[in-house]
């Protein structure tokens, strides 16, 4: 029974408002505990060594978001180019089939610009501070900001080395490790976080969320996951990254044809 309440909470904060659409597999590693192959230390140095190089440059990314819950599965993509050092960048999200299958975001001076939305209208940009975004899903990002993925990465523990792997052609090293409850429930709204604070009681410990990072021998960052995945209700989420130090270009709304919102909602806006 207990194991019972914690799934269907989790699938909860997994799914809630999606529509249908298909999705991949997913990684069934993430069930594996971490390997004990190389020191915790510098393993975690590593991570954190290329999630801070990365802080300082540019890259475009691809997230794919896969999520499983109450019997259904879902997939989400989120694309674009960051330039995490001026803090700009530009991003769209894509759900196929859902009852709003698009929109385009925009970061920069501090701001987060959203198109389309119930509650901003065609047309129009809905801007928030960017500090005061929140996440609505377990292991989504708010408003997909990617710095907040690299930010939950830097923070994995008890990270081990498990061997070399090619990702797209690109020769790397992936390390694995955990992420404790801080860390899964940073900046999410207060509704979710009592939700996933309910789900760590009734299990008796953390969620099972595990992170992945891929650097090459440069040291840099080529992808990134976060997984969960517990009996039927699963999430994951993966970035990968390429064109590591290109010029991003951000052209930001005008401010006639924006609007300030304090709440923006739906599974595309995490």
């Amino acid at each position: 029974m207990r194991r019972s309440l914690v799934l269907t909470a989790v699938a909860a904060l997994l799914c809630a408002g999606c529509s249908t659409a298909d999705a991949g597999s997913g990684d069934k590693s993430a069930a594996t505990s971490p390997s004990s192959s190389a020191s915790s230390s510098d393993a975690r140095s590593a991570v954190r060594g290329a999630v801070a190089a990365l802080r300082e440059d540019s890259a475009v990314f691809r997230q794919e978001i896969e999520l499983e819950g109450e019997g259904q599965v879902y997939g989400l993509t989120v694309t674009g180019g960051f330039d995490f050092a001026a803090d700009r960048g530009h991003l769209a999200v894509d759900f196929p089939e859902g009852a709003i299958d698009h929109t385009d975001q925009v970061f920069a001076d501090g701001k987060i610009y959203i198109s389309g939305g119930q509650e901003i209208g065609e047309g129009n940009w809905g801007v928030v501070p960017r500090d005061k975004a929140q996440a609505h899903y377990l292991l989504r990002a708010p408003l997909n900001d990617p710095e907040h993925v690299l930010q939950q990465i830097a923070a994995m523990r008890k990270v081990s080395r498990q061997g070399e792997e090619n990702v797209k052609g690109v020769r790397t090293v992936r390390y694995r490790g955990v992420l404790d409850h801080r860390t899964v429930t940073l900046r999410m709204t207060p509704d979710v976080r009592t939700k996933t604070n309910q789900a760590r009681e009734a299990l008796g410990g953390d969620l099972p969320v595990f992170a992945d990072a891929w650097v090459d021998g440069r040291g840099r960052l080529v992808q990134t996951r976060m997984s969960l995945n517990m009996s039927g209700a699963r999430v994951t989420l993966t970035m990968a990254l390429s064109d590591i130090g290109e010029p991003v270009r951000v052209t930001v709304p005008r401010a006639a044809d924006s609007i300030p919102v304090t709440k923006v909602g739906g599974i595309l806006n995490g």
